[in-house]
Order: structure tokens, then C-alpha cells, then sequence
């Protein structure tokens, strides 16, 4: 594709409006873009009239290089008009949104970890500063949750804690905009993911962050985190039971087997439930101390064989159908075998997404970043990939 094709003054017009004088770039189709060989203005009817023979339906017109006289801003043909969503646009509108999303990360890890700071100090935890950002996060998400998704694949080891509660809230926010939940609740589900693990703080910090497998006294001091955490959410004036319930209850099973209550069955409410979920999956896709970050897709074959007895089964469908197999911010190997980056996936199916591809596996060397839309290639999804099986550093392409 070349230069013009890119341009933001291309215009997408079906061949009956089409009039002397405008500058045909390309003929449109089911893949794209076709480029022509003899591009430039239509210079007579009969020109029209072979394009309509030839069965062509539509065509992308360059404005800028039509005539004025063309016509091009009539009312009728600008109705009927669509400028074209070309890549460079997409990755520049991109990287707006994934700024502001960055800012919203940094500004969330500054705050927790100023209120960490307070909890080990024994002050106790203001709510309002928490509900700011969850509007904040909702805001984020309800804007374009794909830049936020992609900034939230960017982990970091030593910032676990930090990260996996930000990540919580943003997924819970995410699966409760799925499920149609108001706005309300999906601030005390923000909240709630901010806080469900800050009483990791009073924690030892040596078996917090141990390579390797846990005592089980170890693991006892461990699940102390939640016994502190009913302490802080005490002190925690205008903390709502939604928020509470979601740092209480993450570690509970459906069989009885979880702690800190052992709460059962439908004494788990459905918040209770998604906090389960979404903790386990933020888990299973970080890189730890311990072990390396695990692709989505091999998340959710854990998340389901977790299911009926841990895990709420209709749930865990309905969050890997709100996530899609292949989350945006997740790393995928293409049928050519080039790897990229599952980038926008709104109003798509799970298997066809757009992907910014950069590397060739089969090659074994860095391409031009290209953004390949899946329901306009013949490419597909061959698997998905976690970054620790990449030979190669993905980060500068996000």
C-alpha cells in the first residue's frame, strides 16, 4: 500500500455518486484495498459506467487531488461517504489513549503506594482518594479499554503488589461493564480490587516474594494477609460491604475449602465470585520472583479446571468471553509466523482481531511493524504466546 493510500483525505464513494473530475486511489473489496494501475481523475461518464460493468460497488477517492468542480462535498454523496480508519491513524489514536492510560497506572502506583506506607505506619485508610481513581479507571475503560489493556501487559517483577491490584480492579471493572453492572457498583468493584490485597503489607516479605514452593507454615503466615486485612477494612471509615466483601473473599471456594471463612456455595455473592476469578488469572499472566507469566489462553484452561469446586463455572464462561481468548495486550503467532501484538479487539470476534505484528519466528528477525486486521486476511491466530517463550523483548512495541 502506498503513501496515498494512508492519507487521511481518502473517501470512501460508492461508483453510482461517483462524478468527473474526482481522483480514484483504489477500488475497495472484502480484503481491502486493491490498488489500480491507472489511479487518477475520472475524465469522462464512460469511465463511471465501465467501473459499474465491471461489477466494482465501491471505490476510496483521494479529495485532496480531485477537482473542485467534482462536486466531492455534495450534502447527498457526503452522507453516504466513510473516511477511511487507516493504520497510522489507529496507532496514533492508540498511543493517545495508552498515554493517558500510563498516566492513570502511574498515578495508581503512587497512590497505593503512599496508602501501603500509611497501613505499615498504622494509619488508618481514607476511602476518597480510592473512589477517584475508580471513576477515574471506569472513565479509562468506557473510553478505550484496549489502550488500558495493553498497558497493563507491560509487568514488571519488583512491582508486583502493586500492578496485580491495579490490574484486579481494571479486570473487575472490565467483567462488571459485561455483566451490565451500573456504575456505582463498578466503583466498589474498583475499590474493592485496589485494596484486596493490602493486607500482603504486614506480611513477610522474604516469604512473600520466596522462589520456590511455600512451607506450610510459610503458607499459613501467608494467608494471614487476610486476617490484617479485616483489621485495615475496621479502620476503613465509608468502605462499602461490596469493597470489603472483594478483599475478604478472593481467597474462598464454592466447596467450603477457602479461607479466611470458608464460606460455601451462595454464601459467596456474585462480586465475591469475579474477585475469585480475576485474581487467579492476574496471577497465572505476571512473571514472579518464581516463575514466569503464563499465556491467557493457558490461564483459562486452568481457570476451568478450577471449576465447579473452586470456582463458579458460568462465571469463569462469562469472563473468558468478556477477556476474549486472545485479550488485547497478549502476544499471538500468525500462520505466516510472525508474532504481534493483539491490539483492538471491540466489536470483533475472539479469533480475529487486529494484530501489530514485528517479529518473524521463522526468520528470526525484527519485520516492519504492520497492523494486520484478521477479518480482512487470510492469516490467522496460530497460538498464543506468553513473553517468557519470546526470544526477543516485545515491550518497545506496546
Amino acid at each position: 500500500m502506498g503513501d496515498s493510500i494512508e492519507s487521511k483525505n481518502l473517501i470512501k464513494v460508492a461508483v453510482a455518486k461517483l462524478s468527473v473530475g474526482m481522483f480514484v486511489e483504489s477500488i475497495d473489496s472484502d480484503k481491502g484495498h486493491v490498488s489500480i494501475a491507472n489511479a487518477g481523475q475520472i475524465r469522462s461518464k464512460e469511465a463511471i459506467t465501465k467501473l459499474l460493468r465491471s461489477g466494482i460497488t465501491h471505490v476510496w477517492v483521494n479529495a485532496e487531488r480531485s477537482s473542485v468542480e467534482c462536486g466531492l462535498n455534495r450534502p447527498n454523496l457526503k452522507s453516504t461517504s466513510v473516511v477511511k480508519p487507516v493504520a497510522k491513524r489507529v496507532i496514533k489514536d492508540r498511543a493517545n489513549t495508552q498515554k493517558k492510560a500510563k498516566e492513570l497506572m502511574v498515578e495508581a502506583k503512587d497512590l497505593i503506594q503512599k496508602v501501603l506506607s500509611e497501613i505499615f505506619e498504622g494509619k488508618a485508610v481514607e476511602v476518597g482518594p480510592f473512589e477517584v481513581l475508580a471513576d477515574n479507571m471506569i472513565e479509562s475503560v468506557l473510553l478505550d479499554a484496549d489502550a488500558l489493556k495493553c498497558v497493563s501487559a507491560l509487568r514488571s517483577k519488583d512491582a508486583y503488589l502493586l500492578e496485580h491490584s491495579i490490574n484486579v480492579a481494571f479486570l473487575l471493572v472490565t467483567f462488571g461493564r459485561y455483566l451490565k453492572f451500573d456504575t456505582d457498583m463498578l466503583r466498589k468493584l474498583a475499590v474493592g480490587g485496589i485494596l484486596h490485597d493490602i493486607g500482603k503489607i504486614k506480611v513477610d516479605s522474604a516469604i512473600l516474594n520466596k522462589p520456590g514452593k511455600l512451607t506450610a507454615e510459610e503458607f499459613e503466615h501467608v494467608k494471614l494477609h487476610q486476617t490484617f486485612a479485616v483489621e485495615i477494612m475496621n479502620n476503613t471509615a465509608g468502605l462499602s460491604q461490596v469493597s470489603k466483601d472483594i478483599s475478604l473473599m478472593h481467597h474462598e471456594k464454592l466447596d467450603g475449602k477457602g479461607y479466611p471463612r470458608g464460606l460455601k456455595g451462595d454464601e459467596i455473592p456474585i462480586h465475591g465470585r469475579m474477585s475469585c476469578i480475576v485474581d487467579i488469572f492476574d496471577a497465572l499472566t505476571a512473571t514472579r520472583c518464581y516463575k514466569e507469566a503464563m499465556s491467557p489462553a493457558a490461564a483459562f484452561k486452568i481457570l476451568l479446571s478450577l471449576t465447579p469446586f473452586h470456582l463458579d463455572q458460568a462465571l469463569v464462561y462469562d469472563f473468558i468471553r468478556c477477556v476474549g481468548v486472545y485479550p488485547v495486550g497478549s502476544l499471538v503467532e500468525l500462520s505466516d509466523s510472525r508474532i504481534g501484538i493483539v491490539w483492538e479487539a471491540k466489536n470483533r470476534d475472539a479469533l480475529h482481531p487486529k494484530v501489530k505484528c514485528f517479529y518473524s519466528n521463522k526468520h528470526k528477525h525484527y519485520t516492519g511493524v504492520t497492523m494486520v486486521d484478521l477479518l480482512k486476511s487470510d492469516l490467522n491466530i496460530e497460538k498464543g504466546l506468553s513473553p517468557s517463550s519470546l526470544e526477543i523483548d516485545p515491550t518497545p512495541f506496546y
